[in-house]
């Protein structure tokens, strides 16, 4: 039977989607499935690990049910997930120890602090290409061992497992036969020399992790194994893996270095493809592993917010400003300004540049005339806000003017928003035709693993731009605004810290 489709299965940190995709790139058909948000005290973030599988499992198998198409036809499976989340389970059972601690999770601010008074800093951001914040896999595994009763023992035996979520999906769909995750992902647990390009040990001795929990480590297109046949109805090769936001990088085909895109997700995440060269930021930016495809490596430069998207959930579930996060768009557009409010949606502290895990979310310039709708055009400008923040760093670090920002995910989708954001870089911004590009990363890497499309330039002529934003907002205006957001983050920082 002719294999027509690759299949992209797109673990996110508030649901679990599959993807169908054809030759030409185009969507054939979409499941997607919320799970539960688990928050046991103030700043903590869970997953049950079985939900995960289970919702992404289930949507797996229900776009296969409800397209007709049969395993057979299905050349690859591409795995793209949300980062950093960490899953420790038994290695017999396969049973998780603990739920997901998730990416948004501080609980192990603590343990940071303790590593940077240890002096610990200098040689983890070498080593790492990252700065020490609970936001990595790291210290949220050394909190599983030290917290759960027996562990810590059971580790030390080579009776558990610790795997990102991409990890904890491979092994699922092998029937536990295969341990395994990319370069991209590796690079995002505080634990992997992206130097080397191996599991660094003087790291794991400082966080007393045992070496045998953790997975092999292979590029980001890669036959890593098959699926159990009777997991899907077949077995189908798994081929491509890569966290969400390089994902996203090499669906936007940013393939030259300088090349710049944004994702605005739950997160919003900038990256800057530096090649195979290894870039350093003098200014707070993440050195990350963007991907290991064609024998090589290549790096890139990361600017992580940690509240975009949710911030519009925020407005909807907590808030009850609006019905469907849909709507920002339209109350947004109800006045013309924000009349100098601005949110500063710190709720688990604040990414790059401040790198503030103290920060905490909140609303200044209030006056007696803002309404409700001045909130919800706040909110949203506060998204484009935080990509001016690490755009001017990334200037700075690479030396590169940026010529036009790239950009994907759900709520690139408002149109308002996009516009905001190319007023407030004084630069143009495309969108893509299709703007899932994190699902569409990952198949095009499977596919490329197999053979389904034949190369990277193959890959490039299917990215069609649906629209372009010019900036149309004068400079003086711009900075005016801008210098405000900065002033409203100063007041929010260090707002959880211990004055004692």
């Amino acid at each position: 039977m002719k294999q027509n489709y690759v299949l992209a299965l797109d673990q996110g940190t508030t649901s679990s989607r599959a993807i169908l995709y054809d030759y030409e790139g185009q969507v054939v058909k979409i499941a997607q499935k919320e799970f539960t948000q688990f928050y046991p005290q103030a700043g903590w973030v869970e997953h049950d690990p079985m939900e995960i599988w289970g919702s992404q499992s289930g949507v797996a198998s229900e776009l296969l049910a409800t397209t007709g198409i049969s395993a057979e036809e299905i050349a690859a499976i591409g795995i793209t997930n949300q980062r950093e989340t960490a899953i420790v389970w038994e290695k017999k059972t396969g049973k998780p120890i603990y739920n997901a601690i998730v990416w948004q999770c501080r609980r192990t601010s603590g343990i940071c602090d303790e590593l940077k008074a240890r002096g610990m800093e200098a040689m983890i951001r070498e080593k790492t290409g990252l700065v020490i914040d609970a936001y990595f896999s790291g210290t949220k595994v050394k909190w599983i061992l030290d917290n759960v009763e027996g562990a810590r023992e059971k580790a030390e035996k080579g009776e558990l497992l610790f795997g990102n979520v991409d990890t904890w999906l491979i092994w699922n769909l092998t029937k536990g036969k295969v341990h395994v995750t990319d370069y991209s992902n590796a690079s995002r647990t505080m634990l992997f020399n992206i130097k080397d390009l191996k599991w660094d040990e003087e790291i794991l001795k400082e966080l007393d992790i045992p070496a045998s929990m953790l997975p092999a480590v292979k590029p980001s297109s890669f036959v890593y194994g098959m699926t159990d046949a009777k997991i899907l109805g077949g077995a189908i090769p798994i081929a491509g893996d890569a966290g969400d936001q390089q994902a996203a990088l090499f669906g936007q085909a940013c393939y030259a270095p300088g090349m710049v895109k944004n994702t605005y997700g739950t997160g919003c995440f900038m990256l800057m493809l530096t090649g195979e060269r290894l870039v350093h930021s003098a200014n707070g930016l993440l050195t990350t592993i963007a991907w290991g495809v064609n024998n090589k490596v290549e790096y890139a430069l990361e600017g992580s917010i940690f509240i975009a998207g949710a911030a519009v959930q925020w407005l909807r579930d907590s808030m009850k400003l609006i019905f469907d996060s849909k709507d920002s768009e339209y109350f947004a557009t109800q006045v013309e300004d924000s009349l100098g409010v601005y949110v500063v949606p710190a709720f688990v502290g604040l990414g790059a540049p401040y790198w503030d895990m103290y920060a905490r979310g909140a609303i200044m310039g209030l006056t007696r005339g803002a309404t409700r709708n001045h909130i919800i055009r706040a909110t949203l400008e506060s998204i484009a806000y935080q990509t001016r923040d690490i755009l001017e760093i990334m200037r700075a670090d690479s030396g590169i003017e940026l010529k036009e920002l790239r950009v994907d995910g759900g709520a690139s989708a408002n149109d308002f928003l996009m516009q905001f954001q190319s007023d407030i870089l004084g630069a143009p911004v495309e969108r893509p035709e299709i703007i899932e590009t994190t699902a569409l990363g990952a198949a095009y890497l499977a596919g490329l693993a197999v053979g389904f499309w034949k190369d990277q330039s193959m890959v490039a002529e299917r990215c069609k731009i649906n629209r372009k934003f010019q900036p149309g907002m004068s400079k003086e205006k711009r900075e005016k605004l801008y210098k405000g957001w900065k002033k409203a983050v100063q007041r929010a920082m260090l707002w959880e810290k211990d004055e004692s």
